[in-house]
């Protein structure tokens, strides 16, 4: 290393912030299976992907090719408000943990919306301002995809149509509000505002929702009103080239200093902000540059990557939105109502799903009270409070730096802290009362859900 006395946090220069987008899916050998219309079974096109999605967002979703692709200068404007945004090192955490490990972890909580979910939301209304659309419609689990929507709706003056999985909605009213005040029009989901919302609460009646019921009435909505496009917080390749930005901050950062990491993790529910950090690094190893360890961290009640299978399947539950090739549950599986509401989503990245399939991403699973004392600890000692989804990251990076405590070896880890917990108080009181409670479904349920994949020529 280099002689470069290492702040506690590493900050970039405006000049430093990247220019361009990195599209993992141009260094892949084997690329992501493409989407498939659900009529014909046949590659969805762009013609296809515009009746639902922006022009030039369905594009991105489909460029295979690119490995670079501009940010328009009035997104990089945008994100100057907020970015580049901190890599920190977690003296206190090491310390506690005794560890002779390094642990740093990239902070995206420092804006208004709380999370990582703006770098994109900034870009998908860019692209509906630029197309003339009056307005988009969206699904949130926990609200911060939500949140960040409605902001970067706000800033460019579009109409924003929130469906807000019920049990989030019910569990974290302020967040709505935080919504609403930005100008959103906030629903639970499943509705009765919706044709594909009535058919759920028919076949599930009481149901508290989910991520792929509540995409199924947002998209409901844009198709069948003019001037109107569904956005999507996570799971497509667009949203993954937008949070691409978290992953090349942390490549410059970390190369400024001369440090190279041996473990990169984040929480991983549909895929965004996990494949936004590790984009540039996968990269590396795909050209044969570097290679590093990466570790999907997912929450026991939806374990897509360790328990689920690798298949097409729906993206929704009301089964109206392209088939995927993803590590799915299946799109009729409604998780347990956990508090880390952002990763209760049935499936993962097709860019995620590959790199999974190909043993370059591992992935592990914990239960929500093991995540919450993680997110204690590190509440206590490094003066953040993580949101849940975030915690399931602390977790990972914990049990790996305990390993090197064992072992004594000094590697350097890497891990995405996705956005704050202050509107997740509700989970942190069952957690500090005691009430807590870890569910786990069992092989029997998962087998029912995936025996409903649909059945391929």
């Amino acid at each position: 290393m280099a002689n470069k006395e290492i702040p506690y946090k590493i900050y970039l220069e405006e000049d430093e912030m990247p220019k361009a987008w990195y599209n993992l899916r141009a260094d892949m050998k084997v690329k992501p299976a493409p989407l498939l219309n659900p009529a014909t079974h046949e590659p969805a096109s762009i013609d296809m992907l515009s009746q639902v999605f922006c022009r030039e967002l369905a594009e991105q979703e489909l460029n295979v090719t690119d490995a670079y692709i501009e940010i328009p200068e009035e997104i990089r404007s945008f994100y100057k408000m907020y970015r580049p945004s901190p890599l920190v090192r977690a003296y206190c955490l090491e310390k506690k943990l005794g560890t002779p490990a390094k642990i740093y972890y990239k902070f995206e909580g420092n804006n208004t919306s709380g999370s990582h979910k703006l770098n994109s939301a900034i870009a998908q209304a860019y692209y509906a301002k630029k197309q003339g659309l009056k307005g988009v419609t969206t699904e949130t689990g926990a609200g911060q995809w939500g949140t960040a929507l409605s902001m970067a709706c706000s800033y460019f003056d579009l109409d924003c149509k929130v469906y807000m999985v019920k049990v989030s909605y019910e569990q974290k009213p302020f967040r709505r509000e935080v919504m609403r005040t930005y100008g959103a029009d906030v629903t639970p989901s499943p509705s009765m505002t919706t044709e594909v919302g009535k058919k759920i609460l028919e076949a599930h009646p009481g149901t508290t929702g989910s991520l792929g019921c509540a995409i199924s009435e947002a998209v409901e909505y844009a198709v069948s009103h003019e001037g109107y496009r569904y956005v999507l917080g996570s799971v497509l390749n667009q949203v993954l080239l937008h949070q691409s930005v978290i992953g090349l901050e942390t490549q410059t950062a970390l190369k400024k200093y001369d440090i190279k990491p041996d473990i990169i993790i984040g929480c991983a529910g549909g895929g965004s902000n996990l494949g936004g950090l590790i984009s540039p690094f996968a990269g590396e190893v795909l050209r044969g540059e570097a290679d590093y360890k990466f570790i999907a961290v997912e929450p026991a009640s939806c374990p897509s990557l360790t328990r689920g299978k690798y298949a097409y399947d729906f993206c929704d539950t009301g089964m109206i939105c392209p088939l995927a090739k993803m590590y799915t549950l299946g799109s009729n599986y409604i998780p347990a109502p956990n508090h880390a509401g952002g990763l209760r989503y049935h499936g993962m990245s097709t860019v995620l799903s590959e790199l999974h399939d190909q043993g370059i991403l591992d992935a592990v699973s914990y239960k929500q009270t093991e995540v919450f004392e993680a997110a204690e600890m590190f509440a206590r000692v490094e003066g953040i409070l993580p949101a849940p989804e975030s915690s399931h990251a602390i977790k990972g990076a914990i049990e790996q730096a305990l390993r090197c405590k064992e072992t004594g070896e000094e590697k350097t880890i890497v891990f995405g802290l996705t956005g704050t917990g202050y509107f997740d108080l509700a989970g942190y009181a069952k957690y500090n009362d005691g009430e807590l409670e870890n569910y786990v479904p069992t092989d029997e349920e998962l087998a029912e859900s995936l025996a409903k994949l649909p059945k391929m020529d």
